[in-house]
């Protein structure tokens, strides 16, 4: 017996030397698992009590369960100690300066189409517009057949639409091209009077200066009893008159077509191109802004309504467009490039929310 105890003290000291003589925590683990896991020295020694004497296993069966309960007492104030010495080096590798001025090139920005985004809706907000939101993959019912938009037209095609392979019964998901899905959204769940706009992402397979794979469009959507060409009119010319900030605007409006509007036309507003730059609301020359028309009856039916009884009016237009327009921006693709200088450029102030009262750029 005097052996064994000899042999069981000789252990306790390696063990422990090897515990306290550990660097770092996965050491500190390595000696645990040789000392107490399943195949560990300890963990042999535990199982071979089954073997021994009744007197032997006796003596043996405290001394090594106090062995057991020292050497974890050891691991856990190592550990403990271990823990507090990394997380003091991560502390200090980790320190910042307050006090030093902060870095412009690290000054983060609001980005050209989210800074539009946030003065068109304060705009339309004021209007008594609210935000619809809708799933950016959608069926071909609210993409196109909802939208009075026939099998035959050149957008349902695959070289102008984003299309998700072919299900089982033949029928094929597509990346919206535009917002106008959430119309039908919204009149099959709320009841008129609906005065909506609809901002997001919308897809079509085109890209060059001017056009991009994935872009931003807006639309609105107005449905009662009463609505006219009247009160679209007034809308869009207050709109335009807000978001380029002039008290002036001449606007046009010319017969057009669209699928889901009848009558539909195209907004023209004022402008003047000097040294190939725009200015807004002076000079001659003409550019088109947006679309619009009155709701057409198939489209108001398709959302669940009786367009006998209510008719309203729709408009549309591009987020990045509208950003180009006004912050003097030539090339559509820089807007995803993610270019930091562009960004810096181009963006603005985090703190600078857009508002009516206080203006919007």
């Amino acid at each position: 017996m005097t052996g064994a105890t000899e042999q069981l003290e000789k252990l306790e000291q390696e063990i422990l030397a090897a515990v306290s003589g550990a660097g770092d925590e996965r050491t500190l683990e390595d000696v645990r698992v040789s000392a107490l896991g399943k195949k560990g020295s300890v963990s042999l020694l535990m199982k071979g009590l089954g073997g021994m004497e009744p007197e032997e296993r006796k003596l043996m069966g405290p001394a090594l369960n106090g062995l057991k309960n020292k050497i974890g007492d050891a691991i856990a104030d190592r550990q403990g100690a271990l823990h507090e010495v990394a997380l003091e080096a991560r502390l200090a590798g980790e320190r910042i300066d307050v006090t030093l001025p902060v870095r412009p090139e690290r000054k983060g920005t609001i980005h050209p189409v989210s800074q539009v985004l946030d003065e068109v809706v304060q705009i339309f907000g004021d209007m008594g517009f609210a935000v619809a939101e809708g799933p950016h993959i959608e069926t071909d019912f609210y993409n196109f057949e909802a939208l009075n938009i026939p099998a035959e037209h050149p957008a349902r095609q695959e070289h102008d639409t984003f299309y998700f392979n072919e299900r089982e019964d033949g029928s094929r998901m597509v990346l919206r091209t535009h917002t106008s899905p959430v119309q039908i959204r919204t009149m099959e769940k709320q009841e008129p009077p609906i005065r909506i706009i609809a901002p997001g992402r919308t897809y079509r397979c085109d890209s060059d200066q001017t056009h991009t794979p994935m872009f931003h469009q807006i639309e609105g959507l107005v449905i009662d009893e009463t609505t006219h060409l009247g009160h679209l009119k007034w809308c869009l010319e207050e709109f335009c008159k807000a978001f380029f900030e002039v008290n002036d605007l001449k606007m046009r409006f010319r017969a057009s077509h669209f699928p889901f509007t009848e009558p539909s036309m195209e907004v023209d507003i004022g402008c003047s191109f000097d040294d190939g730059k725009v200015q807004i609301g002076v000079g001659d020359d003409w550019l088109e802004i947006l679309g619009s028309g009155m709701v057409h009856p198939y489209v108001i039916r398709a959302g669940g309504l009786d367009p006998d009884r209510y008719q309203g009016f729709a408009f549309g237009m591009g987020l990045d467009r509208l950003a180009m327009l006004k912050y003097g921006i030539s090339d559509l693709r820089a807007f995803f490039e993610a270019d930091l200088r562009w960004l810096r450029h181009y963006g603005f102030s985090a703190l600078a929310q857009p508002t009516l009262p206080g203006g919007l750029s």
